[in-house]
């Protein structure tokens, strides 16, 4: 693995800090502990990084306000660790942009492979091929920057939100399943469970929609699937 890669590790309680770090270095990459939201934001703010792993009950700044700060400014991946078990709290933390939950206790080896799963998505995106601009309706991406516009103003995307809309807009005519969606997104085979999808899917249209109100982008093909509305 790259050791240039860098994670920040955002975890109040020591011993799972050290744990956490641990996990990262056996993958070949470069942990950073933070042990308060206040010294996160230091960190953050100081270099740019790989991937942040984050806990929600934290000294100083919450999880939360950290999340709403890391995906406003940067399209840096975040994946949650929580004591937290709550459905809502995993929506809500999915509907910020996080781009997965782990709940403790956790298994050290699928932390390991959701960090190594995330990186590698992460990667794929920056690495995509370039094909300069796609465009739809006032909707325009630009793929050699990795932005996205609508109208001209740019829109503030998560890595996953902008994968699913790279998929529909290079297949502007094709409906693709959740199934579709989640196994070229995630690179995971799809067990059928649609909460993970409804609520990035979800989180894009809404995205769009503040952006331009009297434009849809993104229709729901009833009982079939999702693709770009003409």
């Amino acid at each position: 693995m790259n050791d240039s890669v860098n994670i920040l590790v955002i975890e109040d309680d020591e011993d799972i800090n050290r744990l956490l770090c641990n996990i990262i270095s056996k993958n070949g990459y470069t942990p950073k502990p933070a042990y308060s939201g206040t010294e996160a934001i230091i960190y953050l703010e100081s270099q740019k990084w790989d991937l942040v792993l984050l806990d929600l009950m934290l000294p100083g700044l919450s999880g939360e306000e950290i999340l709403r700060k890391v995906t406003k400014e940067s399209n840096v991946p975040v994946i949650i660790i929580s004591a937290k078990l709550e459905t809502q709290t995993k929506i809500d933390a999915l509907r910020a942009g996080a781009d997965d939950y782990i709940t403790k206790p956790f298994d050290i080896e699928e932390v390991s492979a959701r960090i190594d799963s995330c990186l590698r998505r992460y990667r794929r995106m920056a690495d995509m091929p370039t094909t300069n601009q796609i465009r739809h309706k006032d909707l325009v991406m630009d793929t050699d920057a990795k932005k996205v516009f609508v109208n001209g103003k740019e829109l503030k995307l998560t890595a996953r939100e902008y994968e699913i809309l790279f998929l529909l807009m290079s297949s502007s005519k094709k409906v693709f399943t959740k199934a579709n969606l989640f196994e070229s997104v995630w690179k995971e085979e799809f067990y059928g469970d649609d909460n993970t999808i409804n609520v990035h899917m979800s989180n894009l249209r809404r995205k769009l929609s503040k952006a331009n109100p009297n434009e849809e982008y993104i229709e729901t093909i009833w009982g079939m699937g999702y693709r770009l509305k003409t």
